[in-house]
């Protein structure tokens, strides 16, 4: 299905205006050149995705990282200083040392592994509370959470200013045949006449249950848009290559190929519950999406959230505040007695007659060379995963 791109409404970024922050050309390489003579600023891995994506206009309508007023409005009521929503900061931080090196209203140089990628004009350096940030957007003060683990091992002071883009980290630009930043993903959405999509956010490889969630949602859009992240996740995750590779091989024999995109999501997992559902959803519309699958338990870790604790929190906010539509779904498993893929709301039978496994019962299965059964995910994915989980992968 295809029709002129200019016929085809699109969801409006958030806050009305996506933002480009790459240098071109030129400007690019009198960047690069005064790069070289400025204070330069280490970035973790979390932070080098977050530059990536507030330069291609991912979290539109950030053009930097986040100043004192937006932060603390954020952290309180998750919005940002003007009214609009926004569930997580997004922040750079640095040492008290690092910071008393640095002038605000000063150009800094952002680098990864000792590589400029951006310049970036300090406008505020401010201190802040982490605990607070803590128990607000993750919930808990624990340590073992692992996004509040990176929260308190990140600097005491924050640096908020513009940036601009140099160049894209290397670890962004990993299979390049799917990388489609909001432009091109909306051009891409128009070209296939696509005017309800609907988004999938995951990190790990799909199984039966995300898949009868996605084709079900499917049912009601126009099209499908996979997008798995690849930023830094916590040890243990599956890795991004293996993921990319399940998703190819079972998009290409199980999905319609006219209704599906898969294209990769350069973001890092703050595994902060319903606070980054809300954040995922917002991100997805500034992709054009304009539907939004939130299942069980989305962006938790161990047992820090309630299982719909994701879904509940969309209740806090009108719609017209978020303008993206959730796809809520239950947990969902095999019924031997149905015969297929069902839920609580679609199954009346019992635990007993339902194929459900953990991810530690898929791990030590894996393990040990055993595949999964088939009603638990495709054959093709799981020896993939087997094939991984042996070192072969």
């Amino acid at each position: 299905m295809t029709s002129g791109t200019a016929s085809i409404p699109s969801i409006k970024p958030h806050g009305g205006r996506l933002i480009n922050r790459e240098l071109q050309d030129r400007e690019r390489d009198e960047a690069r050149a005064k790069a070289r003579t400025l204070k330069q600023v280490p970035l973790d891995p979390t932070a080098v995705s977050d530059l990536e994506l507030i330069a291609i206009g991912g979290f539109s309508p950030l053009t930097g990282f986040m100043g004192s007023s937006d932060y603390q409005r954020v952290v309180d009521d998750a919005r940002l200083a003007n009214g609009l929503v926004w569930s997580l900061p997004i922040t750079l931080g640095v040492t008290r040392e690092q910071a008393a090196e640095i002038t605000e209203g000063r150009e800094v140089a952002l680098t990864d592994g000792g590589a400029p990628l951006a310049l970036m004009r300090v406008d505020e350096v401010y201190g802040y509370d982490k605990r607070r940030e803590a128990e607000n957007v993750y919930r808990t003060t624990d340590e073992a959470h692992p996004g509040v683990a990176r929260l308190y091992q990140q600097g005491e002071m924050l640096l908020a200013g513009e940036i601009r883009l140099i160049e894209h980290p290397a670890s962004t630009r990993v299979f390049p045949e799917h990388q489609l930043p909001p432009a091109r993903s909306r051009a891409a959405f128009a070209e296939r006449g696509w005017r309800r999509i609907v988004a999938f956010q995951t990190r790990n490889p799909i199984h039966r249950a995300h898949e009868y969630i996605q084709k079900c949602a499917l049912e009601v859009v126009d099209g499908l848009f996979v997008h798995p992240l690849v930023g830094e996740t916590k040890g243990g995750d599956i890795s991004a290559e293996v993921r990319m590779n399940s998703y190819l091989k079972l998009m290409s024999l199980y999905y319609p190929a006219g209704r599906t995109l898969l294209g990769v999501f350069p973001a890092a997992m703050r595994y902060a519950g319903p606070r980054e559902a809300i954040f995922h959803a917002i991100v997805r519309k500034n992709y054009g999406c304009t539907h939004f699958i939130v299942g069980r338990d989305h962006a938790g870790v161990g047992d820090y959230y309630g299982t719909y604790d994701a879904q509940r929190i969309f209740d806090d906010f009108a719609p017209e505040d978020l303008e993206i539509t959730p796809l809520f779904f239950e947990h969902t498993f095999y019924c031997t007695l149905c015969g297929g893929m069902a839920s609580a709301k679609t199954c009346p039978h019992g635990a007993e007659h339902h194929v459900t496994l953990s991810g530690t019962q898929v791990r030590e299965m894996l393990s040990k060379g055993e595949i999964p059964p088939v009603e638990f995910t495709r054959p093709e994915v799981a020896k993939l995963l087997a094939d991984e989980m042996k070192g072969v992968a």
